[in-house]
């Protein structure tokens, strides 16, 4: 972070549109006006059934559900470059795909066994049989990507800096795993042995089961962390930097067997974080990344981040306890820190603060060191903006002083999530000006 910014957290989907078209630009120029350098979204890869972009079908391949109607030609020297270019993922990804629509969507543990231990005559005949849609499935990539390189020339003019979000875990059920099922913890019939989640805690009394494989961390060590260059390569052509969630798994992941139910039983087990880290400064020189460090952090966790000078995070809506010593609290902000009123995972500002009893809410008052009564958002939004942050983000719902109607995820509940957006007479000249 190469100066003092504010920013916005609103993904794609919450433009009125939901699409890669003339309203990104109208967004820009708004966040311009009003002074906001860096934009903040959510993951831009296929999401899965419930909308969610952190199980998706790919840690490569974007969202074609994003793309406006275009009846432009594709050039064809173009697109046989994009194809090259990206065939490392792109080939596996199209014929994934297909597959998943031939077997009638069925994970491809499911598949006949041709097609699941990828043999390789069965694949050479579905690319014949299944061409045309492999071909279709590959422009939309290529399409997006032209799309996406409009809107970064556009961000760029304004001075904006486009800020990305990745998981550090893919689903088990993703052209990934599929191409190359050596590289995570999988039986011989492709299933997971172990899964990701983490331990009880304050918040979750069985802890979190996500589901989602572990890797074969020795292995992608040993072939220098390949799939792994590959991927921080893709997102650094996309964003200006990019956040890494669950960070801590850099460090060590909790481990569940697949058969257990919850996150209860489990155990730790390191990773080479700082080696892949290594890696990947030796490989781009720069790693504009910022470390999603929420939750229970260990002193290796914060050792390994302020190694390689990656900005952390610290949330406002965390920050009202009675621990001195708590990083979220707007005193204890430091400079390499992203201060946000909220996450995507969080409720509103107003939406938390309405559902605080009223002596927390005479509390959060208090901590803040203003008198009760004023408007709660703006208030979040001017205390991380005067933090010794480098960077201040607020999601659009606050900069709005939006309800919890108007939340975009609830951890744990698979419907009604990502659905929110805005409208443009929401943005008023009264709301730049302010901003």
């Amino acid at each position: 972070m190469d100066a003092r910014r504010a920013g916005i957290l609103l993904h794609l989907t919450s433009l009125p549109s939901s699409r890669l078209d003339d309203d990104v630009l109208r967004w820009l120029d708004f966040m311009a006006a009003a002074g906001l350098s860096v934009w903040q979204m959510l993951p831009l890869v296929v999401p899965d059934a419930y909308g969610s972009p952190y199980q998706s079908s790919s840690a490569f391949a974007s969202n074609p559900g994003l793309l406006p109607p275009d009846d432009t030609p594709l050039h064809e020297s173009e697109f046989e470059e994009y194809c090259a270019r990206q065939s490392h993922w792109l080939d596996d990804f199209a014929l994934f795909q297909v597959l998943k629509r031939r077997f009638n969507h069925e994970t491809w543990v499911a598949w006949p066994d041709p097609f699941r231990y990828r043999d390789p005559e069965a694949l050479r005949h579905a690319r014949e049989l299944d061409h045309a849609d492999i071909l279709h499935i590959k422009q939309q990539q290529h399409r997006f990507d032209r799309a996406w390189e409009r809107i970064r020339r556009h961000a760029g003019d304004r001075g904006i800096q486009l800020f990305g979000d990745m998981p550090i875990f893919i689903a088990h059920d993703s052209a990934d795993t599929w191409a190359r099922p050596n590289d995570f913890l999988l039986d011989d019939e492709g299933r997971p042995t172990h899964v990701a989640g983490v331990p009880p805690d304050y918040f979750a009394a069985l802890g979190q089961r996500w589901g989602n494989p572990h890797y074969r961390w020795e292995r992608m060590q040993q072939d220098g962390f390949s799939w792994w260059i590959s991927r921080m390569q893709r997102q650094f052509e996309l964003f200006d930097m990019v956040r890494i969630d669950h960070f801590r798994g850099l460090v060590a992941v909790w481990m569940i067997e697949a058969n257990c139910e919850t996150a209860v039983d489990g155990f730790w087990q390191e990773t080479p974080g700082d080696e892949l880290l290594a890696t990947l400064q030796a490989r781009f020189s720069e790693l504009p990344i910022v470390a999603e460090d929420l939750g229970v952090i260990t002193d290796e966790v914060r050792q390994l981040r302020r190694k390689y000078n990656l900005p952390g995070m610290a949330i406002l809506q965390f920050a009202f306890d009675h621990f001195t010593d708590n990083p979220h609290k707007p005193a204890n902000i430091t400079a390499d820190t992203i201060a946000y009123t909220g996450t995507h995972d969080n409720d509103t500002c107003v939406g938390w603060f309405e559902g605080l009893e009223e002596h927390e809410k005479d509390f959060v008052f208090q901590v803040l060191g203003v008198p009760s009564g004023d408007d709660i958002s703006d208030l979040m939004i001017k205390t991380a903006l005067d933090s010794q942050a480098r960077l201040a983000i607020a999601p659009l719902q606050d900069f709005l002083g939006l309800g919890r109607d108007s939340r975009m995820n609830t951890p744990g509940v698979g419907e009604g999530n990502w659905r929110w957006r805005f409208d443009w007479d929401m943005l008023n000249q009264d709301l730049t000006d302010r901003i």
